[in-house]
């Protein structure tokens, strides 16, 4: 096995950032920026007050070649003191970030170091870390957009499938927080005069889980439910948290044209419904200008890639979701992430860091 050093993953996942930590993103921001710019990159910072910044490297344009965007978030899930220590053995590096996805920003650093140190320049890719992909990108998502349209295709870091699969497809996701407004009254002594929030949430539970469609990939889940004031009263609020996941961009239209119909139909006379939330994230799904991006990279390589579609979101539908080709899984196959068990293989990041070198190099090196 090749070596590495792993000294600078090392020095990032011993970062702590939570998304909550908005110094300790910001710092491995920083860290990133002091790597990245001395390999020709300029850096725009789009600050932020509540979540850490996200941070847009680019380099120059060859006329008229491709420009790829390389995507990455610089958070993750645990808060300070619970799971911070990098370590090693034969096998796997383990800390938090090294799976999900501080390892592939680490691929991504490791082959543009590659590239620069055998050219000297880097062009015609770019790089974007974002902040708050871990609680679902609802201000970086605004950014990624707004970004797209200058891209010709996008390869997104997170984790490898365990024969080293990229992701082709990801569902979409939306979420709803639903508050429904009743009438308080006594239960015993004034039960006519109560509108009941707590009825028409049941109600409407069901009506939401009806919209289920597991054949085609679509579920909505009312994951979490509160009402009411006491046994003896009859509840004057009721509230309902729901994720809807879809796999087909028809499906994807259907549920979020229907929810916020749905929410006045739950049939108790004089509870009111508000909602707020909608799409969080665009459904990811094979198209072909990604299958043409897959065959050129087999060019390049030599072999076909393996892919794979997933259940789980990441910013790479949101690239998709704007009309960009767009791969996903490009990190280090690794395992546990989201847990204090999360490792990835140092065998995979080999592989990754040699599959990237080569597909970055025939972008930037185009005339």
């Amino acid at each position: 096995m090749e070596t590495i050093d792993f000294t600078d993953l090392k020095t990032i996942v011993e970062i702590n950032s939570w998304t909550g930590n908005k110094d300790g993103v910001d710092l491995s921001g920083m860290t990133m920026q002091k790597w990245l710019k001395p390999l020709g990159f300029n850096v725009e910072v789009f600050h932020r007050e509540k979540v850490g910044n996200h941070l847009l490297f680019t380099t120059p344009q060859q006329n008229n070649a491709s420009r790829v965007l390389l995507l990455g978030h610089l958070d993750t899930v645990f808060p300070p003191g619970i799971f911070e220590h990098f370590r090693e053995d034969e096998e796997w590096v383990y800390g938090p970030g090294t799976c999900d996805m501080k390892g592939g920003n680490f691929v991504a650093l490791s082959a543009l170091r590659n590239l620069y140190q055998t050219h000297g320049q880097i062009r015609n890719i770019d790089v974007l870390l974002v902040s708050d992909e871990e609680t679902g990108s609802d201000d970086s998502k605004f950014v990624t957009r707004q970004l797209a349209h200058h891209y010709d295709a996008c390869i997104d870091f997170e984790a490898a499938g365990p024969e080293h699969e990229v992701v082709t497809g990801r569902k979409g996701v939306a979420t709803y927080r639903i508050e429904l407004t009743g009438i308080a009254a006594h239960a015993g002594n004034n039960y006519h005069l109560g509108k009941n929030a707590n009825l028409a949430a049941a109600k409407l539970l069901i009506a939401l889980d009806a919209l289920t469609r597991v054949e085609q990939g679509t579920t909505v889940n009312v994951g979490k439910i509160k009402g009411g004031i006491s046994t003896n009263t009859i509840s004057p609020g009721a509230e309902l948290m729901v994720e809807a996941r879809f796999t087909h961009l028809k499906e994807q239209e259907r549920v979020l044209t229907t929810i916020p119909e749905l929410i006045h139909q739950h049939g108790v006379e004089g509870v009111t419904a508000t909602i707020e939330g909608g799409l969080q994230r665009d459904v990811m799904t094979p198209s072909p200008k990604q299958q043409a991006l897959l065959d050129n990279f087999a060019t390049i390589l030599g072999y076909s890639l393996k892919t794979e579609q997933r259940g789980g979101v990441s910013d790479a539908n949101i690239m998709a979701g704007a009309g960009v080709p767009t791969l996903d899984g490009f990190g280090p196959f690794g395992d546990g992430d989201h847990t204090e068990l999360e490792r990835a293989s140092k065998d995979s990041f080999c592989r990754r860091i040699k599959e990237i070198t080569a597909i970055l190099e025939h972008y930037s090196q185009a005339e």
